[in-house]
């Protein structure tokens, strides 16, 4: 089987599950415990949050462990904004993951907040000449990803940032799909708080974090021991921050070289589909993207029929978002970028890891070509029609 659904969580690594061993059996306290080994355990967790602070350029203090991408985007948002509401008013992108638009749905129903939504380009990218005119003298804060875990268009975070910092607006970042191939340095990115998942990067599922900049009023949303600096509550998981600092380390070590051939077989895969396959359409940017995300819409074809045909020869890929699993609605990211229904529900997404042999992108490429040849021999869905914006 080729595992190509890396964006929607990847497997374990070795290297991390076993520096998190000793901490799951031997070191296994509670870190509030005030004995030798609560007192052991704290020890490690605080090694944990000093080393994945060099790695993102920041104070450990500024480090909040959260149990994933989701925690750490409720707790940027609705943090923020509760603390400091100033005019009720954020700022976002058309194409942001659940985590974010269904924060900002509830601070607008529940808290009176108005939300503008930045409209993006065909292929995905937000421009700053609209987020400066969104901006208001009173505007509370702005979210915009880093990186967009359907299509895999990456944002100019810095440009962005920066136009929020001369406003005077903090700026929140989703990195969940950022982090492990792209720069993480906070203070070149600009951010105010930016968000990121161990399980993308080789950790188990539960371990998350946000960083947010010292001085920052945010308000808790888990309510309790008062753990975290009374910012996050809760028994702390010091097996998954001390894994979450291993993968890190991995991935940002092997980063420029990884980065490179991962591009340059995505380029060869991209390029075989689009040869290959009359009609395809490579959704996102085509050259501001992540560099182990490929994305397809094949107009006139169930994109689920092709997953299952995938899947019958080898390969494991999604159509999307693993947070809309179930869901039989187009992906609202693709109609964001000017696709309809029909089009929207051709989908089919493959992702990777660093360690993905690129002799399995080729195999996979190959496999696109035939899956969506057979389907389209089956006749498994009438034609439709296409517009890109």
């Amino acid at each position: 089987m080729i595992y190509l659904d890396a964006a929607a969580t990847a497997p374990s690594r070795r290297e991390v599950l076993e520096e998190m061993w000793p901490l799951l059996t031997s070191t296994f306290g509670n870190p509030s415990s005030h004995h030798t080994v609560g007192e052991a355990a704290a020890a490690d967790y605080a090694r944990a949050r000093s080393r994945i602070a060099a790695l993102l350029g920041c104070r450990p203090g500024e480090l909040i462990f959260t149990s994933g991408g989701t925690e750490a985007d409720n707790l940027a948002l609705k943090g923020m904004a509760l603390a400091a509401p100033r005019g009720r008013h954020i700022v976002t992108s058309a194409i942001e993951h659940p985590a974010v638009l269904e924060v900002l749905a509830y601070l607008q129903e529940f808290h009176g907040f108005r939300i503008t939504v930045l409209p993006v380009s065909g292929s995905g990218r937000v421009a700053p000449s609209d987020l400066a005119a969104a901006l208001e003298d009173t505007t509370t804060l702005c979210t915009v990803m880093y990186a967009n875990n359907e299509v895999g268009t990456v944002q100019d975070i810095p440009a962005l940032a920066e136009l929020c910092r001369r406003a005077g607006v903090p700026f929140h970042t989703d990195a969940v799909q950022a982090a492990g191939w792209l720069p993480l340095d906070v203070d070149r990115l600009g951010v105010t708080a930016l968000s990121i998942s161990g399980h993308k990067l080789g950790t188990p599922k539960g371990i998350g974090l946000l960083y947010l900049r010292s001085g920052t009023p945010c308000e808790p949303v888990l309510h309790g021991g008062g753990q975290e600096r009374g910012r996050r509550s809760g028994t702390e998981n010091v097996a998954g921050a001390v894994g979450l600092a291993r993968a890190l380390e991995l991935a940002q070590a092997a980063l420029p070289g990884a980065a490179g051939r991962s591009a340059a077989a995505r380029d060869a895969l991209t390029g075989h589909v689009l040869a290959g396959v009359p009609g395809a359409l490579l959704t996102g940017d085509a050259v501001h993207r992540l560099p182990n995300l490929a994305s397809f819409c094949f107009p006139g074809v169930s994109g689920e029929a092709i997953l299952l045909e995938l899947e019958r020869r080898g390969v494991v890929c999604s159509s999307g978002s693993a947070c809309a699993a179930g869901s039989s609605e187009p992906s609202a990211v693709l109609l964001a970028l000017g696709l309809d229904d029909a089009t929207a529900q051709s989908a089919v997404r493959l992702s990777w890891t660093q360690d993905t042999p690129s002799a399995d992108l080729e195999t996979a490429a190959h496999a696109v070509v035939a899956a969506v040849e057979a389907v389209r021999s089956l006749g498994a869905a009438p034609a439709g029609s296409y517009a890109r914006a």
